[in-house]
């Protein structure tokens, strides 16, 4: 297949090892009247179809083994696709909109370009002020007057090196050229969209056939999840819509946004495990003994110290699923903190959806990176579940955004004319028709009354919504709910 010209699902599928034949069981996408949704320069709507479509195709092919029928047939809603890749936006929690960015999570102008802060944290926005010789609990808008006055007198490069120096997160803007001629963006050159590996020649571990609706191709499967922020956590609310017992641990120190949390929590139970702890390592190892899957969103080097390498979680329970996601992948960059909107920055995505040029850098319509690679992640784990069905093996699957940046960028097909401009393009491309109404539901649960986007992933007889809706963070045992 000439990938040149393929299309994005077609890519996505060879990434994850999947039998080209499978794709004649995609329908095409349902668009309902909508043709131009999540508007931008670069093919987003594409990447989100895709995406959705493999992750859609790799359930009902396990649901195909776990049935012995016929794969079923995938159809993709166009207007579901990209509600979903906005859902925090759309998200409502007792009729409140959730809290997205803060007032330090923005672009500054600097003395030769414009850097991007991330500080939606209390102690990523402690340590970025304190580069600024500023207190942690100074107000917002004396601390933006601050940093607005000191970046735009000194250089793009100096501020990131300084804020990460400080453990904060702050990444000057590039264009694409730039950052491919970085020894960071230079790294990812030449590696698979999707990472995956057989780790070990562990057997087969067939799980009991599937029965009754709705189709659940992950039934009976138990998931830990060590994932933050939304990337991981789509992944695993996608596992969760699939039936599987999906357990996420937090370490009680980090904090995480609530809101967060009740957008990409659904379907999951959730308990706080100090893993450098006798007593948190025990609890671990008693649920690591009876789990099928594992993924990890910590940056690496983070979950490392306390043992959990691929290897060591494999040797610990043969014939394993581990799926390993970061920001920035390999190379120099490879253990830093990241987060979407700084992974725009730095790959040249801002660049590229600025306003004209010399203007400020933009950025997507969507978390794309984020939702993307959940998606492509929930897939390469779904499409490991089928291969250690069918070979044996522990299996370990690995993704970043850096590297789906560059899929977006320069693989996929339909990328608009570097010099059209941005603004004109999207306005062009909106669909003033649609209305993420029709794919918004809402549900009643422990943390309020949610309205928030349902699932796109679907094939026939797929669940049409999660089992539960999302509780406290921490609030629940250590234990597997599946026999």
């Amino acid at each position: 297949m000439n990938q040149a010209r393929s299309s994005g699902t077609e890519q996505a599928w060879a990434a994850l090892g999947g039998d080209p034949a499978l794709l004649a069981h995609i329908e095409p996408p349902a668009r309902g009247g909508s043709g131009g949704l999540l508007p931008a320069r670069l093919p987003v709507m594409e990447l989100a179809r895709s995406t959705v479509a493999v992750c859609s195709l790799a359930a009902a092919e396990l649901a195909a083994r776990r049935t012995a029928r016929p794969v079923p047939r995938v159809r993709i809603d166009d207007g579901a696709v990209a509600t979903a890749f906005t859902s925090e936006r759309h998200l409502r929690i007792d009729g409140r909109a959730a809290t997205t960015f803060a007032p330090l999570s923005r672009f500054w102008r600097t003395a030769d370009g414009w850097v991007r802060t991330h500080a939606n944290y209390p102690h990523h926005r402690a340590r970025l002020l304190a580069t600024l010789g500023l207190p942690a609990d100074t107000p917002d808008d004396t601390a933006v007057e601050t940093a607005a006055a000191s970046f735009a007198g000194r250089p793009s490069d100096e501020i990131e090196r300084t804020v990460y120096a400080a453990g904060g997160l702050a990444v000057a803007a590039r264009t694409p050229g730039r950052w491919a001629a970085d020894p960071r963006g230079a790294a990812l050159a030449g590696t698979p969209l999707v990472g995956r590996d057989r780790i070990d020649g562990a057997p087969v571990r067939r799980t009991a056939a599937l029965a009754g609706e709705p189709l659940l191709p992950a039934a009976g499967l138990r998931v830990l999840d060590l994932t933050r922020v939304i990337a991981g956590p789509v992944a695993t609310r996608t596992l969760a819509l699939l039936g599987a017992d999906v357990l996420r641990i937090d370490a009680p120190q980090l904090p995480e946004s609530p809101d967060a949390h009740c957008d990409t929590g659904f379907g999951k139970r959730s308990v706080d495990l100090a893993l450098g702890s006798r007593s948190g390592a025990a609890a671990f190892d008693g649920l690591l003994a009876d789990a099928d899957v594992v993924v990890i969103g910590y940056r690496p080097g983070s979950v490392e110290r306390f043992g959990l390498t691929p290897q060591a979680l494999a040797a610990r329970r043969p014939g394993l699923v581990i799926g390993r996601l970061s920001a920035w992948g390999h190379g120099p960059w490879a253990g830093q903190r990241g987060f979407d909107s700084l992974v725009q920055v730095a790959t040249g995505i801002a660049s590229a959806e600025a306003a004209g040029p010399g203007g400020t850098p933009g950025a997507l319509p969507a978390q794309a990176l984020d939702h993307g690679t959940g998606c492509l992640l929930a897939a390469a784990v779904l499409r490991a579940l089928t291969e250690q069905h069918d070979e044996g093996g522990s299996r370990l699957v690995t993704l970043s955004l850096a590297r789906t940046a560059a899929w977006l960028l320069d693989e996929l097909p339909a990328r608009r004319e570097p010099d059209a401009d941005a603004e004109t393009a999207a306005k062009a491309a909106a669909d003033p028709s649609y209305d993420p109404e029709k794919w918004l539901t809402e549900t009643d649960g422990p943390l309020g009354r949610l309205r928030h986007a349902v699932p796109p992933v679907a094939f026939e007889g797929s669940p049409a919504d999660w089992s539960r809706p999302p509780g406290p963070l921490g609030a629940d045992a250590a234990v597997w709910l599946t026999a």
